[in-house]
């Protein structure tokens, strides 16, 4: 073969491989890997800003109310948009796993979180609702339904070493009856996510996501508004104070419509483990965002406690990955 041939079937076979690279299949493949990477990328920072928000807002308003509000707007919006879809309504076998998911997930893990900030800041609520996957672990081991590996041994041990850490910093804060009682609300809070999540993938039918979230934060909301009612401090929608409404209007938008839906996404699109990173970023977000905004200290103790918590979170996650 001469070696203009050689160099025009070089040529050739380069401009055919060019094309294959950029075949229509591989764009929306790469179109779609970089949508579900950016949806992961903005749960990691917007969740990680709403524990900030929380607290400011609920040092305003009683923090059952707040989250109520919140959980009626969003879960509203998802409604509102998908009756107007033209989506079906969830069957009769549906019905009790979103109330019951409503009640794990909305008025109790939402609901306390919420009112957790009220005392204790936000970054340590943060660090205290990513270790549901401990939990998690504790649950399966004490029900006899699972062994738990090893590694995941090793990871709730050294996730809660991590806590303790943490505490250390707090120790003078524990004489403060209201400190104690909002980590009781965190703790719990975070405990019910766990059981929610459990329940979840036991019992939960295949449905709408957006629409059984929808279905889930109303009926919630609905559920905490009325128990604030009781509360001496619950005001009138006009009494709510500007800075409150704005956490509120925050909430919704960034945290229940564009984060929810973007975790959602991300869930659909990459592997479980991968979409698992939020938990380790939001807390760390909520920290500086803490410091920056509300002016809440960091200390060398308290970022070691967290990275200590996130590795052991990060041991029990890789532990069951592909189980």
């Amino acid at each position: 073969m001469s070696k203009l041939k050689k160099i025009r079937k070089w040529i050739i076979t380069d401009t055919i491989n060019g094309l294959l690279l950029y075949y229509p299949k591989k764009i929306k493949q790469k179109e779609a890997d970089f949508k579900a990477l950016l949806a992961l990328a903005i749960v990691s920072l917007v969740w990680g800003t709403t524990w900030v928000v929380s607290r400011q807002g609920v040092l305003h308003m009683p923090a059952l109310q707040l989250s109520g509000i919140r959980q009626i707007i969003g879960g509203s919006c998802y409604l509102l948009f998908f009756l107007y879809k033209k989506y079906p309504l969830p069957s009769k076998a549906d019905l009790l796993p979103l109330i019951v998911l409503s009640i794990l997930n909305f008025v109790m893990s939402n609901g306390l979180s919420t009112w957790g900030v009220k005392y204790i800041s936000a970054g340590l609520a943060s660090i205290i609702g990513a270790i549901f996957p401990l939990w998690i672990v504790l649950i399966g081991f004490a029900s006899g339904n699972t062994t738990p590996p090893k590694k995941a041994i090793a990871g709730v041990l050294i996730g809660f070493s991590g806590i303790c850490v943490i505490f250390y910093d707090h120790l003078a804060d524990f004489i403060n009856p209201d400190f104690q009682f909002g980590i009781f609300l965190s703790l719990v809070a975070t405990l019910s996510w766990a059981f929610g999540t459990l329940y979840t993938k036991k019992h939960a039918k295949v449905f709408n996501p957006y629409f059984g979230l929808g279905f889930q934060m109303v009926l919630a909301g609905i559920v905490l508004v009325s128990i604030s009612s009781f509360d001496s401090g619950f005001m009138a929608l006009s009494e709510i104070p500007a800075i409150s409404w704005f956490a509120i209007l925050y909430l919704v938008i960034f945290g229940s419509i564009i984060g929810f839906s973007c975790y959602l996404y991300a869930l659909q699109h990459l592997p479980t483990e991968q979409t698992s990173i939020y938990a380790y970023i939001n807390p760390l977000v909520a920290l500086i965002a803490g410091w920056i905004i509300l002016s809440e200290g960091i200390s060398f103790i308290i970022l070691l406690g967290c990275l200590i918590t996130l590795f052991g979170i990060y041991l029990v996650n890789t532990s069951f990955a592909g189980k």
